[in-house]
């Protein structure tokens, strides 16, 4: 197997993962549906399970590309004079990665994280305990509203996003423009939260914020 062929074949692969990424996604808006509609708990169960399949294959995928480049820098590293059998070579990788496979490795894949973490907050949306005192309907709405705004640009969100370190909300183009603006003036982003602590957002800690687009869209039709 020649160094392109490798090269072309982790191209491939890493194509798969997106795939892999995209159906868990919409293994995400399924269950959040099937939450929303009452729907059997059997059938949400079932859409765990999916994700933990896709969650299995994501793992296997990136034991696959990771035994792959490892064997390629290692040979290219090493210069053996006669080319060792990379497939091989890459196999054993493999195998002694996945030896040490465990279900904590799938608890902790992202993409499920999300899933569970979305699926336990409209749980609470539809399903919350209904014995609890009803606030007066008037201030409810007026408090959901006020989840609705950006601090931002101060107008109802369209694309939620919310951020995983101070629990904060914002419209994604506008704090990604924050982010973008500060970078190029070599400085961080404060959480535009008011009262809000922290002092450095990134990007990559933003992550979408399905259920209250959901409620936000709902709202709207209304």
């Amino acid at each position: 197997v020649s160094f392109n062929a490798i090269d072309s074949a982790l191209s491939s692969l890493k194509n798969c993962q997106s795939y892999i990424n995209s159906g868990m996604d919409v293994a995400t808006q399924v269950a959040l549906d099937l939450v929303e509609s009452f729907n059997d708990e059997e059938d949400i169960d079932n859409m765990e399970k999916v994700m933990l399949e896709y969650a299995t294959m994501d793992r296997e995928l990136n034991h696959y590309i990771k035994a792959f480049e490892e064997t390629i820098n290692q040979v290219k590293r090493e210069k053996p004079e006669n080319l060792p059998d990379l497939e091989n070579l890459a196999q054993e990788k493999f195998l002694e990665m996945e030896s040490k496979n465990s279900d904590s490795d799938l608890q902790r894949n992202e993409k499920y994280m999300y899933f569970k973490d979305q699926l336990k907050e409209m749980k609470k949306q539809y399903h919350g305990n209904d014995t609890i005192e009803q606030i007066d309907e008037d201030i409810a709405v007026t408090r959901s509203q006020m989840n609705f705004i950006c601090p931002i640009t101060q107008m109802t969100m369209k694309r939620p996003v919310r951020n995983k370190v101070c629990g904060h909300i914002y419209e994604e183009d506008a704090i990604l423009e924050m982010i973008q603006t500060q970078k190029q003036k070599k400085k961080k982003v404060r959480c535009p939260k008011m009262g809000c602590s922290h002092v450095d957002v990134k990007g990559s800690d933003l992550v979408q914020d399905d259920i209250l687009k959901r409620m936000i869209d709902s709202q709207k039709k209304q």
